[in-house]
């Protein structure tokens, strides 16, 4: 896409005078937007942070003015009542429990007692004599006639020994994979199954008579477990009616440790997430190192903006978590919205800049268009000129000049063509003349090559002519005298030799081989389309007659070999040859396995044609990038036993009755060399013959 609209914008010089116009105004407008959104997106964030440390702040403080307001202000209009002040002077214990109950009641407390100066219940009753609650520091500061509040922790001990009951409302689960998230932060891998302890906000009130004198103390606790009234309550003073935008919604969680005992904030299935645990990046900066933190938080399939600060006891230890938020997402959609505005001010203003700047163009460019169209009527061979247009900057004069300049040209084109005429009679009468002289000098050439083939032959027949006439003379007197000699030692020892007659036999054949090759060294200075004596050859029976003469070295390395002679056809060919073919085929297969491998020789029709005959190995295999060069001369994968020969002189053999070999091959599992033979052979160029049987 990017492609054509250049190629458009180039095709164009009024497409690149608007790119030009428009190019920085697009490139101002993106900058622009880019860092409008940029900063305007950093200064929400940051205002939203500063309010969600503003809302952790208030936050903080209406703990303690909910407890004043609410609890606190219950505990002082009882204690300075009349009536109470007489039931603890007259010891009314009836009376007095009665009164406590409907306070406890009315105003949610977990407990609620009448202590002595030791934190000791008072009219509690035979079964709570000399019982106390969880002792507290705020007891101290009722004696000295001041009022106290606190967070403290209460154990399931404490809590049996106040009611029974608050020990079932303050137990929890805890969640193993829910909880506050930052980031999507891990969870914890071990996690407690319940959570017995109870965060309570506890609040203590001298109760004095008319001179200010201590009679007793009342020592109450609000349980934050599983409740929701403190909660809602802290909640209400920050998140009141026009804090939050529309759909905006505030939430406030107390964490005992990292675990939330009580909060208002709505999951996806409606319920709250009492029981979750905080982050890692909560547990470690808020409650291990007693910072605030402020950042954005997951929970019930929204994103909030949260602050978080430690929780406090009565001994200044931090005991748990205050989380404080709102919700992202109406922050967000107003951020979209001025966003989106912003992006259609701006889209607004270059439509009409692009609108300007196009209309502007066409009006410049008109006298182009003019000149373009001369230009094209005279590409086509037409006398056309611009005249007078309606322009009075540089476009006028450039047109009065570009008619003079096309008066000019038509006027140089006129003198062009007669000298072109010219030109071109001198070029053809030359042109002759050197095809003429090409063809000459081809001849030459191709004479002379074939001169230069014919003088290399003859050097080459006359030479290897003498030394095949000089070597079969050396060899063919030895092997006359061996063969003589063997029939005599057959005739001499008559039926004796029956145990050695196969290896005599043996002998026989190879010395008639050695024969045969002499003969084929006479016969290279006079090379003929044939190579020697060709019959009808058994491919089966010639196997078995080859096997033998490799057979010392299967029982050397105690190689298994199989034969699967299945060919059925007679193929015209030299058996010498292809004896020599298949002994070296063999000994490759040999080589190739180690000890007690498996070496296969089978045989099968091919097709109409002829037979195919297959050596196969397990052995180590050929690497595929050596498999086109196994073939080649003196090419071989060991230069300290092997010549690299065999498989160049093998294969020149088979093609020179027009067959073929082909390899298989795979690293690691072994090799198999194919022999392709036609029943009739076809006989190679005789050159290729003499290269050959030189080899041989």
């Amino acid at each position: 896409m990017f492609a054509k609209f250049r190629e458009r914008i180039g095709s164009s010089l009024r497409n690149k005078l608007f790119a030009l116009v428009l190019l920085p105004t697009v490139l101002a407008m993106i900058t622009t937007l880019g860092y409008t959104f940029y900063w305007f997106n950093s200064f929400t964030r940051d205002n939203l942070f500063l309010k969600a440390k503003a809302d952790l702040a208030l936050a903080q403080q209406s703990i303690q003015q909910v407890g004043r307001e609410r609890y606190l202000a219950a505990l002082q209009r009882l204690a300075d009542s009349y009536e109470f002040r007489a039931m603890i002077r007259n010891s009314d214990a009836a009376s007095i429990t009665r009164a406590l109950k409907q306070l406890q009641k009315e105003q949610t407390f977990a407990f609620l007692h009448v202590t002595g100066e030791l934190g000791n219940w008072l009219f509690e009753g035979n079964q709570q004599k000399n019982a106390s609650s969880k002792p507290t520091p705020l007891t101290s500061r009722a004696v000295r006639g001041l009022t106290g509040m606190s967070l403290e922790v209460f154990t399931a001990e404490n809590l049996r020994r106040e009611d029974p009951g608050l020990l079932s409302r303050a137990r929890l689960g805890v969640k193993k994979n829910a909880g506050q998230q930052i980031y999507r932060a891990p969870q914890p891998a071990r996690v407690p199954v319940f959570e017995e302890r109870a965060l309570i906000l506890r609040m203590v009130y001298p109760v004095t008579d008319k001179q200010g004198n201590l009679m007793a103390v009342l020592d109450g606790g609000v349980m934050i477990n599983n409740d929701t009234e403190v909660v809602n309550a802290v909640r209400d003073r920050i998140y009141g009616a026009g804090t939050l935008p529309t759909g905006g919604l505030g939430v406030v969680e107390f964490m005992l440790d990292d675990v939330t005992v009580s909060s208002n904030i709505p999951n996806q299935q409606g319920t709250d997430s009492v029981g979750g645990r905080a982050a890692q990046e909560i547990r470690q900066k808020v409650l291990e190192n007693g910072e605030m933190l402020v950042n954005r938080s997951f929970h019930g399939g929204q994103w909030y903006i949260s602050g978080y600060a430690p929780l406090f006891d009565v001994h200044d230890r931090g005991v748990g978590v205050l989380h404080a938020g709102f919700l992202e997402a109406p922050y967000r959609r107003a951020y979209y919205w001025a966003a989106l505005l912003h992006l259609l001010i701006l889209l607004a203003l270059f439509s009409a800049s692009a609108w300007v700047a196009y209309r502007g163009a066409k009006r410049i460019l008109k006298p182009v268009g003019q000149m373009m169209a001369v230009v094209r009527a005279t590409q086509a061979g037409l006398e056309r000129r611009i005249g007078e247009i309606d322009s009075r900057d540089e476009l006028r004069e450039l047109a009065r000049q570009f008619d003079s300049m096309l008066d000019l040209l038509q006027q140089r084109n006129r003198e062009i063509q007669r000298a072109a005429a010219e030109l071109e009679t001198k070029v053809e009468e030359r042109t002759h003349e050197l095809e003429m002289k090409n063809t000459d000098l081809e001849a030459t050439v191709d004479l002379l090559h074939k001169t230069r083939q014919q003088l290399v032959m003859a050097e080459k027949l006359a030479a290897v002519g003498e030394l095949a006439a000089g070597v079969a003379h050396d060899i063919h007197n030895p092997t006359a005298v061996i063969l003589g000699n063997l029939d005599i030692l057959a005739t001499e020892l008559g039926s004796a030799i029956d145990p050695v007659r196969t290896e005599i036999d043996l002998i026989m054949q190879q010395v008639e081989r050695i024969r045969h090759i002499v003969n084929r060294l006479l016969q290279f200075s006079r090379p003929s389309r044939e190579t020697g004596e060709v019959v009808e050859v058994e491919i089966n029976q010639l196997i078995k007659n080859t096997v033998p003469l490799v057979r010392h070295m299967v029982e050397e390395r105690s190689i298994t070999f199989r034969q699967r002679l299945a060919a059925t056809r007679l193929i015209r060919i030299n058996p010498y040859d292809l004896e020599a073919v298949l002994i070296n085929l063999t000994i490759n297969a040999y080589h190739a396995v180690s000890p007690g491998g498996i070496v296969e020789i089978s045989t099968a029709d091919w097709d109409h044609r002829g037979v195919v005959i297959s050596v196969r190995d397990d052995g180590i295999g050929i690497p595929p990038e050596m498999l086109h060069r196994i073939f080649d001369q003196f090419f071989t994968t060991d230069p300290q036993r092997r010549t690299g020969l065999g498989l160049s002189i093998s294969y020149g053999l088979i093609h020179r009755y027009g067959g073929d070999i082909t390899v298989e091959s795979e690293p690691g599992k072994g090799s198999v060399f194919h022999v392709w033979l036609p029943q009739e052979p076809v006989f190679a160029p005789h050159l290729e013959v003499i290269d050959y049987s030189l080899q041989a």
